[in-house]
């Protein structure tokens, strides 16, 4: 698991330059293996969404990064896609850009017998990812302990 998050941590890396010259930003990076294959999945994102010619775009710009570079061993299938109405939130400044937005909080370990909240994002403090929930009680979860963070699709 280490192996492949330095994997996408360094392909994070040599593409989000070009990726913010072409006013996208890198969303996320996974590097993973499902049944006989490996995927390198780059999600972008800019203002307004990202349509498919934006996905085809960068990725033919990538793809040549990639291959200059050669920063992955193994065979793998790249893949650039949009993040989804249910983003997830990793980095800090996705906890700054959300705050006021209704979230969807998973822990790796059960808190009175959930491991599932929901609540307005009020922000990160000190390493801890706040929201309120619809009674108005401010709840707060270190960062370590959430399995993902994600907005949430309302209708």
């Amino acid at each position: 698991m280490g192996s492949s998050m330095n994997t996408a941590k360094r392909v994070e890396a040599l593409l989000s330059g070009t990726a913010e010259e072409m006013g996208f930003e890198i969303v996320d990076v996974e590097f993973v293996k499902e049944g006989q294959n490996y995927y390198l999945r780059v999600y972008l994102d800019k203002q307004g969404g990202i349509t498919i010619d934006d996905c085809e775009i960068f990725s033919k710009a990538a793809e040549k990064l990639l291959d200059d570079s050669d920063p992955i061993e193994q065979a793998y299938i790249f893949e650039v896609s949009s993040p989804g109405i249910d983003r997830p939130l990793k980095k800090d400044s996705d906890f700054e850009k959300y705050a006021g937005e209704i979230v969807d909080i998973k822990l790796y370990k059960a808190i009175n017998g959930s491991k599932e909240f929901q609540g307005k994002l009020k922000g990160l403090e000190d390493n801890n990812i706040v929201i309120i929930d619809e009674d108005g009680n401010e709840m707060s979860f270190d960062r370590k302990s959430v399995s993902s963070a994600r907005l949430a699709v309302i209708f």
